[in-house]
Formats: C-alpha cells, sequence, structure tokens
C-alpha cells in the first residue's frame, strides 16, 4: 500500500435528488436516501493542505460532477433538471472532502472517461 498524490470527494445525493428520481416517469425502482447514499461516486483532487481548497475545486467542477451523477440514471437529458447551478448542486449533494488517499493496489491505475464526457 502507498500514499497517492491525490486527495478525494465523495458525492452523496440529497433528498431533492431522489425527489428528482422519483418523478422521473420511467422510474420504477423502489428507492431510498439511504440506498442511494451507500454506494456514492468518489472523485480524485489534487492535494491539498485545506479542506476548503477541496471544496473550491468541487465549485469549479459542480457542472461536469452535476451531469455525471445524472446520466448515471438517465441519458435523456430532456429528464434532467433544468437548474443545474452551483446553487443547485449544493443543494441535491452532500460532498465530503478527504485529504488522504491511500492505494492497496498493485499496478497502475488506468483512465477510462467518465459518464458525461
Amino acid at each position: 500500500m502507498y500514499f497517492v498524490d491525490r486527495s478525494a470527494a465523495v458525492i452523496k445525493p440529497k433528498q431533492p435528488f431522489l425527489d428528482w428520481l422519483n418523478a422521473v416517469p420511467e422510474n420504477d425502482a423502489d428507492l431510498t436516501l439511504d440506498s442511494l447514499r451507500s454506494d456514492c461516486t468518489i472523485v480524485l483532487l489534487p492535494e491539498f493542505v485545506d479542506p476548503e481548497e477541496g471544496v473550491s475545486r468541487i465549485d469549479d467542477m459542480h457542472e461536469t460532477l452535476f451531469k455525471m451523477e445524472l446520466a448515471s440514471w438517465y441519458e435523456d437529458e430532456s429528464l434532467w433538471p433544468a437548474d443545474r447551478s452551483l446553487k443547485a448542486f449544493w443543494e441535491w449533494f452532500d460532498v465530503e472532502i478527504h485529504s488522504t488517499v491511500i492505494d492497496s493496489v498493485e499496478g497502475d491505475i488506468t483512465n477510462m472517461p467518465a459518464v458525461g464526457e
């Protein structure tokens, strides 16, 4: 195991995200907020000293992150909420910032494009 020169952010859906999912006509899944928050997206960020640097980075990426989270459920953008502003992002998601990342896997990390890119 070794330390990675990255920080991490965990993107956790909040109630407005669940409300949107439940309002999508094609959705027949029985979803709860706990189930949505049990397996969340983790985003690697540059290393930082102050956690506010991580929050600032998330602010800069909010549009891409919002689209990725929506596209992970429905790629049809006509189903997406119109308001994907920074304010809406923070209303729809909690973000946990973590400064320590440890890789326990031997070998290089493989780069693959994320959903929505």
